[in-house]
């Protein structure tokens, strides 16, 4: 079911529920319209002269002593496009064509410092992402039938990429479908499922508009790392703060551990005596699909949004109050949503600490 994940680089790492009252109460910036431009993003000075030293130490360092050549050149380019395109439905083959020029050059751009073509690849991505979402609002537009047979390919990690616009179009019609037929199952009716679809893409077009030259370079850099071996990785600033929360083993939150699964925020697992664990409301494979604060605030429809952002909106202090709309894992397309109201609370993790044992 990967097919329907959004690309890695809004959904790269599991993380654990803390303490950020000012972006949990954060008012949402309007959704975006599916014809709005993006800004050509571009690296810094800062960003080329650490990705020179980044490469330095991998092919010096790493246990693995890989060597920066064509070889690694080719797989950081089949790490980037596969966490830019997963699903592979927004590249198209001719696209793919035009990258094979980088599948030998980027460890020689690595180590100058050339972060230019990461760049590009990535700006291409963004005028496809915008492109094949102002499709996605047309194709919105119809009424699906429901009494004709048909199948959907819900594994698309090795599966041709799209010769055209056409063939990409009846991808999405089917998966549209496929959404549209999951939510009426869940109780909407046909008006509420197709304005919530519109929102949910607006939303994710509105969420890649603003990613940011440092969010390239992270996702970048990783797929670099993780060309020398699976288990290595760059941390951002922000991923380093996820990471020492989980050093500290105490927050404030609801006690989750989650991820993005197929465009969804997906419960991992629970932190034994936390709100979520206590309230027997929520399993590991639920999936959050709106969140609210307090006991009055407005729903925010949260499908297809980035992790971290979810999470900011989750997060609080102690006491206070957050109200989670979920699908329960077990429950499959026919999932009924249900409203599961928590009080953040202090956690401590003890599963993460350090044992020893004679």
């Amino acid at each position: 079911m990967r097919n329907f994940q959004i690309p890695k680089f809004l959904a790269w790492l599991p993380v654990m529920l803390a303490l950020s009252l000012t972006a949990a109460f954060a008012k949402p910036a309007e959704p975006a319209g599916a014809d709005a431009a993006f800004p050509t993003l571009a690296p810094t000075d800062r960003q080329a002269a650490l990705d020179k030293t980044i490469a330095e130490l991998l092919s010096q360092h790493h246990y693995r002593q890989s060597k920066l050549d064509d070889r690694l050149s080719a797989l950081v380019l089949t790490n980037y496009l596969d966490d830019l395109d997963f699903g592979r439905a927004y590249f198209l083959a001719s696209d793919i064509a035009g990258f094979a020029k980088y599948r030998n050059t980027l460890d020689d751009a690595l180590k100058k410092g050339d972060l230019q073509p990461a760049y590009d690849l990535f700006n291409v991505y963004l005028r496809r992402l915008a492109e094949r979402t102002a499709r996605i609002q047309t194709l919105l537009q119809q009424d699906f039938r429901f009494d004709v047979n048909e199948s959907l390919d819900v594994n698309r990690k090795n599966a041709p990429w799209a010769k055209s616009s056409a063939e990409l179009d009846d991808f999405w019609r089917k998966r549209l479908k496929h959404e549209m037929l999951t939510l009426l199952l869940s109780g909407k009716d046909r008006a509420a499922a197709r304005e919530l679809l519109i929102k949910r893409y607006d939303n994710r077009l509105r969420q890649a508009q603003q990613t940011t030259s440092g969010e390239v370079f992270q996702l970048y850099m990783n797929a670099v790392a993780q060309a020398f071996d699976p288990h290595t990785a760059y941390f951002s600033p922000r991923n380093t703060e996820n990471f020492n929360i989980q050093m500290r083993l105490s927050l404030e939150g609801i006690g989750c551990v989650l991820r993005m699964d197929e465009e969804m925020v997906t419960v991992v697992e629970l932190v034994a005596g936390g709100p979520a664990d206590l309230s027997q409301q929520i399993k590991a494979g639920d999936r959050i699909v709106a969140v609210a604060q307090g006991d009055s605030d407005p729903w925010l429809d949260v499908v297809g949004w980035r992790l971290d952002d979810v999470v900011e909106r989750i997060r609080g202090q102690r006491g206070t109050v957050v109200r989670l709309k979920v699908l329960p894992g077990k429950a499959g397309a026919t999932a009924a949503e249900k409203t599961v109201r928590l009080v953040r609370d202090t956690i401590k993790l003890e599963k993460q600490a350090a044992k020893s044992e004679i």
